[in-house]
């Protein structure tokens, strides 16, 4: 069954079309994305949307039912993937879109990668395909072999959220809140580089009050080649 990109509202004498017809028969309608999804309803011969409406995903392959206000994801307990594991390869730039939406408020982005340098692997949000660039500010401990420090930054281009060394296998965990509400978006990062020598934990915001839907992820010199995946917290109980 192909993606659907209309829902359609029939009106009394309206020609039934064979892929009109496929739509009906479809069941719970497929949508490639979100954005496929929300452009569906409410346009000129489409159906508004309403509670109980269902909708599959095929790039995240979740099902979700809107409740009368936000799309909600069937079976979800705590955490629901809203970006499958994707693996990149050698990037010096790694981008992601249209994963943020008003349907989850608070997020996760889990990060497994090696480099081809030693440096830091920095993020920045996104808004319509476009990374913002301006307004980051952070504070950092880490600790490496047996030395602690803190370090302090503001308006900053990307906030800090790893660091490597080449070759190594790295991890690193972000905690993102808020990036698709019209305020300043906070982080709390964890994670260790060098082969386990340092660890790291980061708090920081970007303060510039916008809705973002997107990430990009950057090493500050080098490539990296790895997996990341990036769930949400559910906000109702299933």
């Amino acid at each position: 069954m192909p993606n659907v990109t209309s829902v359609w509202d029939f009106s009394p004498g309206e020609t039934l079309t064979a892929a009109k017809l496929d739509d009906v028969n479809c069941g719970i309608h497929v949508f490639s994305g979100t954005a496929t999804r929300d452009a569906a309803y409410g346009g000129s011969g489409e159906r508004t949307l309403a509670e109980g409406e269902f909708a599959y995903l095929a790039d995240s392959n979740t099902t979700q039912y809107y409740d009368g206000s936000a799309w909600q994801t069937v079976g979800s307990s705590g955490l629901v993937c809203v970006k499958a594991e994707t693996s990149f390869s050698a990037s010096s730039s790694v981008t992601v879109d249209n994963v943020f939406t008003s349907s989850y408020t608070n997020y996760i982005v889990d990060i497994n990668y090696t480099t081809s340098s030693t440096g830091g692997v920095n993020a920045k949000l996104r808004a319509s395909g476009t990374s913002a660039s301006t307004n980051y500010t952070y504070q950092q401990i880490q600790g490496f072999t047996t030395t602690a420090s803190t370090n302090a930054y503001s308006a900053q281009t990307s906030i800090a959220v790893g660091y490597y060394g080449n070759g190594t296998r790295e991890a690193t965990t972000i905690r993102i809140m808020g990036p698709q509400l019209a305020q300043a978006t906070q982080f709390i990062v964890a994670g260790g580089g060098l082969g386990g020598a340092l660890v790291q934990n980061i708090y920081g915001h970007h303060t510039t009050a916008t809705a973002y839907d997107g990430l990009e992820l950057l090493p500050t010199s080098g490539t990296m080649t790895g997996t990341y995946a990036i769930y949400a917290y559910s906000k109702a109980l299933t």
